[in-house]
């Protein structure tokens, strides 16, 4: 069969993304209405307060729901950039920018030769979520964090800039750097990193009183309803469990007995996956071409099962590096990106949908976690294990720590 001139296999992720994110922005803009909750407040009444309280030179120092790094008041204050537009408006544009560009880094990147895997995992991906996805800035930051992967297979300063100034926007950006190759690259990467996080958090320490209170805010949350551990409550409110659902800290969590327990067991858990990426890290001597995008995929599924907190909103962050992984031919994350893509789809049904459901923990709501978390944690375990062996090209069995021939390598 001849093929489609190549012109016209790249013309058509880009008119599906155009037609996607028309019907996007008109579910947010208000034209068409999305069933469930309006997701839309965020930004018309959270981010709009952050908003003019950060014009005022300080962060919002009261308010418990504020839990981001400093430079997230960037993001908060970017519709500023359009100022003939109402707030709402003016980020709603910016966010579809952004994925525009994560759209045409991902298609720059991809071989001319390749199939366009990672253009349509990205062009899919993202609507999948519906309007929540442009109602949150997660995905501005997922364009950083894209950025940085794609740049970091020939610059590992600019990945280790990139991956600081994510982290300084949303935290999980600074595990990018799990999967920089041994030796100068990530010397370079994580030097450039140092560097750029402690001159960013001192800039905004001097200039804006409060940069660092979100880490009290943030420590004092509970379990949400959206995560792993919640299951635990969700089915223990069917035996008389005597707790409470409550909107806590800016999001619907689980308050009553027994909560700290699963909480302080989700954190041990997260502790435990930053062991097993260490040693992942210190046995690995083989670096494939895909390795740095697979660790650093492989790192944010692990702590995203892990969290007290599951947002549908997190799922873009998955999305996006599953595409960058994508873009290699050489890539082990096939399976878990088709996974992820899968949670994604369940994830919109389960917020906003069918979110009334989940908060009384009936047999449609507890569903709907248990497929989207169980297709999370599937994709986390199967990622690990491909992480675990090593590149594409090395034979079943071969450890990280061995060469294909089977000597042994040099430290």
């Amino acid at each position: 069969m001849a093929k489609a001139p190549r012109g016209t296999g790249a013309a058509l992720p880009l008119a599906v993304w155009a037609a996607t994110r028309t019907v996007l922005l008109l579910f947010v803009l208000g034209p068409l209405t999305f069933p469930g909750p309006d997701v839309t407040t965020d930004v018309s009444v959270i981010y709009r307060g952050w908003y003019e309280v950060l014009r005022t030179g300080t962060f919002p120092l009261d308010d418990v729901t504020w839990q981001y790094p400093p430079a997230a008041a960037l993001a908060i204050l970017s519709p500023g950039l359009l100022p003939w537009l109402p707030y709402d408006t003016a980020f709603f544009v910016l966010v579809c920018l952004c994925d525009l560009l994560v759209l045409l880094m991902l298609r720059a990147a991809q071989r001319p030769d390749a199939r366009q895997r990672a253009v349509w995992a990205w062009v899919a991906g993202v609507p999948l979520l519906g309007p929540t996805v442009y109602a949150r800035y997660d995905l501005m930051v997922t364009a950083v964090a894209v950025a940085a992967l794609l740049a970091g297979a020939r610059r590992p300063r600019v990945l280790g800039a990139l991956a600081a100034f994510g982290a300084l926007l949303k935290v999980w950006p600074v595990l990018l750097l799990v999967g920089v190759e041994r030796g100068r690259a990530a010397r370079r990467a994580w030097g450039a990193a140092a560097v750029t996080a402690v001159a960013l958090t001192a800039g905004f320490v001097v200039a804006m009183p409060g940069a660092t209170a979100f880490l009290g805010f943030q420590r004092d949350r509970g379990t949400e309803v959206e995560s792993l551990g919640a299951l635990v409550f969700h089915v223990a409110r069917h035996l008389g469990w005597r707790g409470e659902v409550l909107l806590n800290y800016g999001s619907v969590e689980f308050v009553g007995p027994y909560v700290g327990v699963v909480s302080a067991v989700a954190l041990a858990l997260s502790a435990a996956a930053m062991v097993w990426l260490l040693v992942w890290r210190l046995r690995a001597r083989e670096w494939g071409p895909a390795t740095t995008a697979d660790a650093a995929f492989t790192a944010v599924l692990l702590f995203t099962v892990t969290s007290r907190v599951i947002s549908p909103q997190y799922l873009v962050w998955l999305v996006g590096l599953a595409a960058v992984c994508l873009v290699r031919r050489e890539t082990r994350m096939g399976r878990p990106a088709l996974l992820v893509l899968a949670a994604t789809a369940v994830t919109v049904l389960e917020f906003p949908v069918w979110f009334g459901h989940v908060v009384a923990s009936d047999a449609l709501g507890i569903g709907l976690l248990v497929a989207r978390n169980g297709l999370l944690v599937a994709a986390a375990v199967v990622a690990g294990r491909r992480l675990w062996e090593g590149p594409a090209g090395a034979p079943a069995g071969v450890s990280p720590g061995v060469r294909a021939d089977g000597r042994a390598t040099a430290r």
